[in-house]
């Protein structure tokens, strides 16, 4: 089993910054690539971004430029830097882990709601 527990969360005005923070713990060598998604109220759970163990990271074309993902391993943490905050951005936002190879499992976490003010 694996943990993921996000933070850094909140209330922010447009334009401003926030980061997110998504620790692991537990059985970690189980999983590889680490993301986020968001929901937004009345919306499906989208991709915001992923980084594979190795460091390649992806975005959505949404926040490319803007959002930066990025990982420890020695922490199992990843982390997404958002910059230039937009109200659209305004979602709960998800840690996902994907397994390694040779597991199967998928981990989520809780979410942490990020809002952004006009």
């Amino acid at each position: 089993q694996v943990q993921l527990v996000e933070s850094g969360g909140g209330l922010v005005q447009a334009g401003r910054s926030l980061r997110l923070s998504c620790a692991a713990s537990g059985n970690t060598f189980s999983i590889n690539t680490m993301g986020w998604y968001r929901q937004a109220p009345g919306k499906q759970r989208g991709l915001v971004a992923y980084i594979t163990r190795g460091g390649i990271p992806i975005y959505a074309d949404s926040v490319k430029g803007r959002f930066i993902i990025s990982r420890d391993n020695l922490k199992n943490t990843v982390y997404l830097q958002m910059n230039s905050l937009k109200p659209e951005d305004t979602a709960v936002y998800y840690c996902k882990a994907d397994p390694a190879l040779g597991y199967s499992d998928v981990y989520w976490g809780q979410g942490t709601q990020v809002t952004v003010s006009s």
